[in-house]
């Protein structure tokens, strides 16, 4: 069995610091493999901070996606996936008419999975298109990147960060299914941590905690749909058989889009940082002189 490529603790620090430090430092140079969609519009904010410091950013995307344009601060790669525009168009955005149709919820769910299962081909072809892209691949490696910033939701950037033998950043806001647990190692406790749609507070009855145990297994198949295929596609590019949590147990450092103010508290492992509010909008300060006129009515009134 190959040598696990491990990241000690010190060492992740100072990734950090050479990610954050001012713009007078000698910049890196990132490998960004993003999600397409919203999960993008969120992480381009931090592409173009760490542009801004002094970084080298390239983007690998698909030539067809929604959002992943050239910008002036980062250089985009593309390659090209099999479908056309009008294609794409309708695998990825041709469903979306069901988040406002009213129906039985039995029937919602199927349409939803057959749904997802569109949309899951369309990543998993576009990340076969990439790790069996010899000369793309060939570059990447020859091109001497630092580290590897990704979102693992889309698990493509996991695998070739794991095969370029990469340190890997992930920037997320969750992973289904608890993988995010099952990849950190991290104690998952069902006593007390509400899971996804349960509606649960951290506070259970009995029958509330049995809920939030078995709750998720009815989220496995969906999982099994959208991950279960780039475990064969990272067994195909290391030639050893690996699973997803393989793959996600790689990760140097997790950047969770997400804060105990809005989340209930979780145990966390060392290389788990929370950045929740990184994508929010800044507002202007408000007026050092602005004052609020509140008229208070007399006693007796």
């Amino acid at each position: 069995m190959a040598a696990r490529f491990l990241v000690p603790l010190p060492a992740l620090v100072g990734l950090l610091l050479f990610l954050c430090v001012g713009p007078g430092a000698e910049g890196g140079k990132v490998l960004v493999v993003p999600m397409d969609g919203s999960h993008w519009l969120s992480m381009k904010e931090a592409v173009q901070e760490l542009h801004g410091r002094g970084h080298q950013m390239v983007v690998v995307s698909p030539d067809l996606n929604m959002h992943i344009k050239e910008e002036d601060f980062f250089t985009l790669t593309t390659y090209a996936i099999p479908y056309t525009q009008d294609e794409f168009n309708h695998l990825l955005l041709g469903q979306t008419y069901l988040v406002f149709e009213r129906m039985h919820f039995l029937k919602m769910f199927w349409k939803s999975v057959e749904s997802l299962k569109s949309v899951a081909l369309v990543f998993q072809r576009s990340c076969e298109e990439l790790l069996r892209n010899k000369e793309l691949v060939r570059q990447l490696n020859a091109s001497s990147f630092d580290v590897v910033l990704t979102d693992p939701v889309y698990p493509c950037g996991a695998v070739l960060a794991k095969y370029l033998s990469l340190p890997a950043v992930f920037f997320l806001r969750s992973i289904p299914c608890d993988l995010d647990f099952e990849g950190t190692r991290c104690p998952n406790p069902s006593s007390y941590i509400p899971r996804l749609l349960t509606m649960n507070s951290d506070h259970m009855t009995f029958p509330q905690r049995v809920k939030n145990m078995l709750y998720p297994l009815a989220l496995k198949y969906i999982c099994h749909i959208s991950f279960t295929p780039y475990a064969s596609l990272a067994s195909e590019l290391l030639q050893r058989e690996v699973s997803v949590v393989d793959v996600f147990s790689f990760a140097s450092m997790w950047l969770f889009r997400g804060d105990f103010v809005l989340d209930y508290p979780r145990p966390i492992m060392p290389n788990m940082v929370f950045i929740g509010g990184i994508n929010c909008g800044h507002r202007k300060p408000l007026s050092q002189f602005g004052e609020i006129n509140v008229k208070v009515p007399p006693l007796g009134q």
